[in-house]
């Protein structure tokens, strides 16, 4: 009789071991996700993240964004600004929300001559992180 336990190195294992953590870390993304408008208008800007958290935003990204998007765009863009990392993708992420595009090209992080297409805009990890760095309450990252 052969003994047939599961090796650590086994894939099965290891893909289902990723899955519990990557599910860990996208518990603390937010759900209720609210525009930069409603957001000015709380005294402490807050929303829901999956687990049922509390997220605090910092105020002084929430009025930063305030004074450099305009009204139109205040209105429209969720908050937090969502980046979607794929485990199989090295070197690319993406945004699916395309007010949340315009307002990256808007405070001069996106270019002009970049598009969205198929509801997606895809850019290098490392431009991500540099937004993340600076509007931090602002953007989540989503393991996918």
């Amino acid at each position: 009789m052969s003994d047939r336990r599961a090796s650590i190195t086994d894939d099965s294992i290891i893909n289902r071991w990723m899955n519990l953590e990557i599910g860990k870390i996208n518990n603390s993304i937010v759900t209720a996700r609210k525009t930069l408008y409603q957001l000015l208008e709380e005294d402490n800007p807050s929303s829901k993240t999956k687990d049922g958290r509390e997220y605090l935003f910092k105020k002084e990204i929430i009025n930063k964004l305030e004074n450099r998007l305009p009204e139109h765009i205040q209105t429209r863009l969720k908050l937090p600004i969502l980046f979607f990392f794929d485990l199989q993708i090295d070197d690319s992420c993406y945004i699916n929300d395309k007010t949340a595009f315009e307002a990256l090209q808007i405070l001069g992080e996106i270019g002009y001559k970049r598009e969205f297409r198929n509801n997606r805009h895809w850019m290098g990890k490392a431009i991500a992180y540099s937004i993340k760095k600076k509007y931090p309450s602002a953007v989540q990252i989503v393991m996918t």
